[in-house]
C-alpha cells in the first residue's frame, strides 16, 4: 500500500533531506537535518550522491511534504531534472527548498523550474523552520486527495 493512502495529514512535517549528484560535502545538509528534527519534524536523510531517480523513489515511499537539497558545488543545476522527475511521478504537490551556494544569478532558473525557496549561507536556523512548516502546509493543501 502507498504510504500516502495511510498518512494522517496532521502528522508532523515529513521531510527528506539529501544531495544530488557529486557533491559530498554533507557537513551542512547534516547540521540542517538535525535541526530540522529538533523542531518536531520527521526527517529521512540520505547520504551524499544520490541520483534524481533515487531522490523521487524515496519522496514516494516515505510519503514527504518536503525535500530539502544541499548544494555546495554546483550540483543545484541538477535540481530542475528533479522537479521535473517529481511531476511526472505525480508528486508536484511535494516542495523543494534547495540550500547552499547557489549564486545569485542562477536563482531565477530555480524557482522558475519550481524549487520553493533558496537558502544561502547565513540563513537562520528559525528562517529555515518557519519556511519548512509554511511549505508542507501548502505541499499537503496541494496533495491529492486520498
Amino acid at each position: 500500500m502507498n504510504p500516502a493512502e495511510t498518512r494522517d495529514r496532521s502528522s508532523p512535517v515529513k521531510v527528506l533531506v539529501t544531495k544530488i549528484g557529486l557533491d559530498g560535502h554533507d557537513r551542512g545538509s547534516r547540521i540542517v537535518a538535525a535541526f530540522l528534527r529538533d523542531a518536531g519534524m520527521e526527517v529521512i536523510y540520505t547520504p551524499p550522491w544520490q541520483s534524481v531517480d533515487q531522490v523521487v523513489s524515496m519522496a514516494m515511499q516515505e510519503d514527504v511534504d518536503l525535500i530539502g537539497v544541499s548544494s555546495l558545488a554546483t550540483d543545484h543545476l541538477i535540481v530542475p531534472d528533479l522537479m521535473s522527475a517529481l511531476r511526472e511521478a505525480g508528486l508536484g504537490h511535494v516542495r523543494v527548498l534547495l540550500g547552499g551556494i547557489v549564486p545569485r544569478p542562477e536563482h531565477e532558473m530555480l524557482h522558475e523550474a519550481g524549487v520553493s525557496r533558496i537558502f544561502g549561507p547565513g540563513s537562520g536556523r528559525e528562517e529555515i523552520v518557519a519556511a519548512s512548516h509554511e511549505l508542507a502546509a501548502q505541499a499537503r493543501a496541494a496533495a491529492p486527495a486520498l
